[in-house]
């Protein structure tokens, strides 16, 4: 199991220099990737536009896996998205896995002059032709939304093309379990240990469904070590462990640290991991 953790944005409080002295402890410590949220115009406290604020990240960090999740894909411009992606990518030494999901603000949407309503189709949509943007360097393309007629990107990215994975608030509804299925390289399960059995058997009944391996998907989910379950967080890892999944991400936000603290939380937890 790979083992992360969520960056915390808000809890820094702007402080880039504790943004990149977080991200470079991570590494150190020999956790695998590191993970940041989406949000461009709601209100909650500071919170850098992620693409951004990884390509500083990548420029102190060698190794560790740089994870936006999740995107909110439809409210942003497909092709200008693969670009960033594809010069993050490239930038990073081939680092970004990109977590992708519709959300549910309306008034995001509208602030940035996108459908609200159309947001499920529009995400499929995009998924296709963002695959296609990051391996072929002239695409046919003619969506809904989208239309690219002998043109693509340049550089193209390392990997190609970059792994996109999709989430969705708590159970995910049996549309989004379906696009799992059909279109992602893995998911993040914000569900329940117990609620997840379910979910895991639809995604892979989609997955099979479209002729594809469903032990290939990858599977995250994610662990507080502090707030008011701190105390069973070994627990959790341990029994999602045994569940099957690849990823585990580790979370140091929510608990009131202060931003000098969290390093230090995050040392003791990777010290205190399960099997370690």
């Amino acid at each position: 199991m790979r083992i992360g953790v969520s960056l915390p944005v808000r809890e820094m409080q702007g402080d880039v220099g504790a943004i990149k002295a977080f991200a470079q402890a991570a590494e150190d410590l020999g956790l695998t990737h590191l993970r940041v949220p989406d949000q461009v115009i709601r209100p909650g406290g500071p919170l850098y536009e992620p693409m951004t604020m990884l390509t500083l990240i990548a420029g102190v960090t060698e190794k560790i896996e740089l994870v936006p999740s999740v995107i909110v894909l439809p409210s942003r411009q497909t092709v200008l998205f693969a670009k960033q992606a594809a010069t993050l990518d490239e930038l990073s030494g081939g680092r970004l896995r990109i977590g992708v999901g519709v959300g549910n603000q309306e008034m995001e949407y509208g602030a940035m002059g996108a459908d609200f309503g159309t947001r499920g189709d529009r995400c499929e949509e995009q998924i296709e032709l963002l695959r296609l943007l990051w391996t072929q360097e002239s695409v046919e393309f003619e969506g809904k939304w989208d239309r690219v007629s002998g043109a693509g990107i340049d550089p193209l990215p390392i990997q190609q093309p970059i792994p996109i994975w999709i989430g969705a608030s708590g159970v995910p509804a049996q549309r989004i379990r379906r696009r799992i299925g059909r279109q992602a390289d893995g998911w993040f399960a914000l569900c329940s240990p117990k609620e997840f059995p379910e979910v895991r058997d639809d995604i892979y009944r989609a997955a099979e469904e479209a002729g594809r391996d469903p032990s290939e998907l990858g599977i995250e989910a994610g662990v507080a070590v502090v707030g008011p379950r701190e105390d069973e967080w070994q627990d959790r890892v341990a029994g999602w462990c045994e569940i099957g999944l690849t990823h585990i991400c580790l979370r140091t936000l929510g608990g009131g640290l202060k931003i000098e603290e969290h390093i230090g939380r995050l040392q003791q937890a990777a010290a205190d991991l399960p099997g370690t």
